[in-house]
């Protein structure tokens, strides 16, 4: 992989990783267009790193509040019942689903998933999913009235996302939209749940940098900065947007993406588990 390559894909990482459009699918397409090879797995993985830097950022007030309080109710009884507290463990239940299933189906994450006809379909019947909670959602939930079970929903939700075209953003939100929350409660508690199991996943997958076919460290440290400073920018966006407006934008672009890609993939101009083919050439 080289520099420019690197830059690009840092920028589609931090553009799209907190939209719900899903990151590692903006990657697999964008690399596939190009005619680039597949980054990988655990290039998506370590780039990660960067926008769950810009969540620890953008709500590094909230997330000192959970942590420091959850610590504290690990000792004194009276801070059990604290709100803050409560969410420490709840982001601690959330992430089970995603850690076991992650490691159960590592060897397809890294290969049958990554099929674009596979990437494609999600894309379309997950944009379809948050279309129909974002319209049926009551949308009056606040996180203070988060529950054991409802974290286990935006778990399983979140876990999803280890198909690439699911959006972990997108899935989770959508769970939580099901469950009744509010938009902007949905997206904040979905951002606060992929910080440990974006960074495990991140931090899991370094020894992979450099090894193989997968790119060299140089170029993954660029994508991973960049996609710091553009995935900070998007989450201050999209939190003042989601407050007054729907996801149905995203849902036409998910759904149009989509079928673009199942077009050109039968169509034998995309090759589903690389780059472009030419027609009528060997693959």
């Amino acid at each position: 992989m080289g520099w420019f390559e690197a830059l690009v894909l840092g920028l589609v990482q931090g553009l799209t990783e907190f939209l719900p459009i899903s990151s590692s699918a903006h990657i697999r397409l964008t690399a596939a267009f190009a005619g680039w090879g597949d980054p990988g797995a655990a290039f998506t993985a370590v780039t990660q790193i960067g926008t769950e830097l810009a969540v620890l950022l953008y709500f590094s007030r909230k997330i000192w509040r959970i942590l420091h309080h959850w610590f504290l109710s690990l000792g004194k009884r009276e801070y059990r019942s604290d709100p803050d507290a409560k969410m420490g463990w709840l982001i601690i239940i959330g992430s089970v689903p995603i850690a076991v299933l992650g490691l159960l189906f590592e060897e397809r994450i890294e290969s049958v998933f990554r099929d674009l006809r596979l990437t494609a379909t999600t894309l379309i019947v997950f944009g379809l999913l948050l279309l129909l909670a974002d319209r049926v959602g009551r949308k009056q939930r606040e996180l203070d009235q988060l529950t054991v079970p409802h974290g286990l929903v935006y778990g399983f939700a979140q876990a999803m996302a280890l198909i690439p075209g699911v959006s972990r953003s997108g899935g989770t939100i959508t769970g939580g939209l099901l469950l009744g929350y509010k938009r902007a409660e949905a997206a904040e508690y979905a951002f606060l749940l992929a910080v440990p199991a974006v960074l495990a996943s991140g931090v899991y997958k370094l020894t992979d940098i450099g090894a193989g076919d997968a790119p060299g460290v140089g170029p993954t440290v660029l994508a991973t900065v960049v996609s710091f400073g553009v995935g900070y920018a998007v989450i201050a966006w999209l939190m003042a947007y989601i407050k007054k407006n729907s996801f149905l934008p995203f849902v036409i672009y998910r759904v149009v993406l989509g079928v673009l890609v199942l077009v050109l993939v039968y169509a034998g101009v995309l090759d589903p588990n690389a780059g472009p083919t030419v027609v009528g050439e060997p693959e």
